[in-house]
């Protein structure tokens, strides 16, 4: 264990921080889990804690090993990596697995070990590394918006497209980050705009689609509209008994909370363990622990930007501002939802959630953001990327 501690490098304060909120995770799933075990009917509450601790611990096995691949390394492997996860979104599309009704073709399983493994969650990491590398391609450039659709745009679009039909919120979120990241690496914000109204016109002929041919997506667009119309009318719909239960255990929890494993609402809410597990950890440990959760999460936040700032290239600056930001901008949105500020998602909460691959997915970006931590990676590779010619160049003003 010691030599392990030894060999880790990078930022200290985010190693901290990600350890931090694993450790706090095992109370609130524990708590949570006994929802699956006696109102579900599935499994032990021991056994859901175990299988928690057994992926978080295969998470920091990816965050100790992606964290010592040198920084440069992630352009030629964003690559390699985007064809795979075309065809790995293709081939999970083209599964049609349905769930009570509902499309639901999120998951491909792993044959040997019988896990499940959401495509979406590699493919936003990938396509992120995939557009810093883009950007800092053309950082001294005058780039038009035709040169910049082929490398840039379509990868971006075909990826989205394939996520979108299945889940709606992850490709909200993909999209946001990239026009954030595009933003931040200085691409031109007339190009920008003229993206975003692209981005409108394609997701309302989906939806004109969707409801002309019922079949094709069965159930999703409707799922969509009543989730929106469950935030803007709460008394008029049924839809909201998640929100309810969520506000109810919100409510129920005051200041400092009922306690830990005392909370009632997490036999009555679904996905108590991964969804809404916000509302379960603050009706337990109360507004305090909820605001001292969203600290954190906010303290991650600003050591992002701190080693994307020290960062000495620009593939590095936006490479951790790519890979860090959804990890918070995710978590706020989850908090938003139990609080109804925001309409259901289906998102987890980052390094807190029970759950497989958007654990190990945040802890991949993790260690994307703590190898362009190492502070000899620049030293290292300073001749190796003409990214690196300048050690003083700020991206673009921007941060």
């Amino acid at each position: 264990m010691l030599d392990f501690i030894k060999n880790i490098e990078g930022d200290k304060a985010i190693w901290a921080v990600v350890a931090l909120l694993a450790l706090f995770s095992f109370l609130p799933v524990y708590s949570a889990s006994s929802n699956l075990v006696y109102v579900v009917g599935n499994g032990t509450t021991g056994g859901h804690l175990v299988k928690h601790a057994f992926l978080l611990f295969l998470g920091f096995g990816i965050i100790y090993g992606v964290h010592k691949i040198p920084v440069h390394f992630f352009k030629g492997l964003s690559l390699i990596a985007m064809p795979i996860v075309l065809v790995l979104l293709i081939f999970t599309l083209a599964q049609g697995t349905t769930i009570d009704g509902a499309n639901a073709s999120r998951w491909i399983r792993i044959p040997l070990v019988g896990i499940t493994f959401q495509t979406s969650n590699l493919a936003a990491v990938v396509l992120m590394i995939y557009v810093a590398r883009y950007l800092s391609k053309i950082k001294d450039k005058v780039v038009t918006f035709q040169e910049s659709i082929l490398p840039l745009w379509i990868p971006v679009f075909l990826v989205i497209v394939l996520v979108l039909p299945a889940n709606f919120s992850t490709a909200a979120i993909m999209f946001s980050m990239v026009l954030l990241l595009c933003f931040l690496g200085g691409y031109p914000i007339k190009y920008i705009l003229g993206i975003v109204g692209v981005g409108i016109l394609s997701l309302t002929l989906f939806i004109l689609t969707a409801k002309a041919v019922p079949d094709l997506f069965p159930n999703r667009v409707d799922t969509w509209i009543s989730r929106i119309e469950s935030f803007a009318n709460p008394e008029d719909t049924e839809a909201d008994y998640q929100i309810e239960r969520a506000k109810i255990a919100i409510a129920s929890g005051g200041v400092i909370g009922k306690g830990a494993g005392k909370s009632v609402q997490k036999n009555f809410l679904p996905q108590s363990s991964s969804d809404f597990i916000y509302a379960i950890i603050v009706e337990e440990y109360g507004l305090l622990g909820g605001f001292v959760l969203m600290f954190f999460y906010l303290l991650l936040l600003f050591r992002i930007v701190v080693v994307a700032n020290g960062n000495h290239s620009v593939f590095g600056k936006l490479l951790v501002l790519g890979a860090g930001l959804p990890i918070v901008f995710q978590a706020m949105i989850n908090m938003a939802v139990a609080v109804e500020l925001f309409p259901v998602t289906g998102q987890t909460l980052p390094l807190i959630s029970s759950g497989g691959t958007s654990s190990w997915m945040t802890c991949l970006a993790i260690g994307i953001v703590l190898s362009a931590s190492r502070k000899y990676e620049v030293q290292e590779n300073k001749n190796v990327d003409v990214d690196e010619a300048n050690p003083l160049e700020i991206l673009s003003g921007q941060l």
